[in-house]
Parts: C-alpha cells; sequence; structure tokens
C-alpha cells in the first residue's frame, strides 16, 4: 500500500514548546499553502484518515476545499500525536535533563510526562495502519492527515513490524516539517 502521510502545518505557539497531544490550531494562512501544494499531487477519492486534533482538521478543511473528490475522511483518534502528560506546553529546555534521561534509558516503555509511552503510541498507530492496509488493499493508496510522531510511528513499523523498539536508536530522526509529506510504501 501507498500511504501518503501529511504532516499539519505550523501551530500557533511559541517556538520550543511541547505541545504533543494539545489541542492547539494551526496557523490558518501556512494550513491553506499546504493544503494547495499538495491538492494537485493526490489520486483522485483517494481515501483520507484524520487525527482527531485540531491543527489536522484545520488542514483537512483546507484541502477539501481545493480538492472534493477524495474519498470520505475518516478522523481517527488513533493517529494523534503522542500525550506528553505534564510536559505538554512547557518549554523543551524547561524540561529536567533528568526527565530526558529516565526516557532514553527506557525509551519504549518510559511514560514521558506520566501520560503515554511510545509503544503505546507505536501499538495504536499500527492498529490504525493495519486497518487502513485492509480497507484499500494490496497496491492501494490512503491519505493520513497527522503528527511528526505518528509518521515516526509509521516508518518504524514498516521498518520493523510490531516489533518493539529495543533502544532510542530506532526512533526515526527525520520526519516531514510541518506542512509537508512523504509517501511510504508500507
Amino acid at each position: 500500500m501507498k500511504l501518503w502521510l501529511l504532516r499539519h502545518a505550523r501551530v500557533v505557539l511559541p517556538p520550543g514548546l511541547c505541545y504533543g497531544a494539545s489541542d492547539v490550531p494551526a496557523d490558518e494562512v501556512l494550513t491553506a499553502e499546504a493544503a494547495q501544494a499538495i491538492a494537485p499531487l493526490l489520486p483522485a477519492g483517494l481515501p483520507v484518515r484524520v487525527s482527531d486534533l485540531r491543527r489536522a482538521q484545520q488542514l483537512h478543511q483546507a484541502l477539501r476545499a481545493h480538492r472534493p473528490d477524495l474519498g470520505a475522511a475518516q478522523t481517527d483518534p488513533r493517529i494523534r500525536e503522542m500525550d506528553f502528560g505534564t510536559w505538554e506546553q512547557t518549554a523543551w529546555d524547561a524540561v529536567p535533563r533528568t526527565a530526558f534521561d529516565d526516557w532514553m534509558a527506557d525509551f519504549a516503555q518510559h511514560r514521558f510526562g506520566g501520560a503515554e509511552c511510545v509503544h503505546e503510541l507505536m501499538t495504536r498507530v499500527a492498529d490504525a495502519l493495519d486497518e487502513t492496509r485492509a480497507a484499500v488493499g494490496q497496491g492501494g493508496e490512503a491519505l493520513w492527515i497527522t503528527h511528526a510522531g505518528v509518521i515516526r510511528s509509521v516508518i518504524c513499523v514498516a521498518q520493523h513490524g510490531h516489533q518493539p523498539l529495543v533502544s532510542a536508536a530506532q526512533w526515526p530522526r527525520e520526519a516531514p516539517q510541518p506542512g509537508e509529506w512523504m509517501v511510504l510504501d508500507v
């Protein structure tokens, strides 16, 4: 299956804040620009899954204005960003070094901020990916409008299957910038 992964546009928050599961809006102008850039590239009738967070929903609405022919969208909370708990909307440089060290020591299972661990994120993303594959079939295509952590999870699942991560070194460093996309064969 070919999976288009579109990341929401830059959020309307000061730079350097942790905002995983926080339901914050994206910049409207940048959202419109992202939708306009990808709209001519997408195949007609492409099925769409959208994170339930506002910034992804905004991009979906902007894209629909250009491409009403896309398949009906399914809002899917499984492809929302990771929940960083107490660290949500905290400046990354204000998070104590010990919090990062604890996370890196048990990257997959540690609940950074107390809410969710990477393993839980990857499990829900893998479930959504399996469901998408079943819906579109082999050789099909789909679009997800989502977040950087979800895109990295898809990359991990594509590379390692449903195997749990052993260390943070397995976590992909690269993901599309806000408002950009990538296409993966998964």
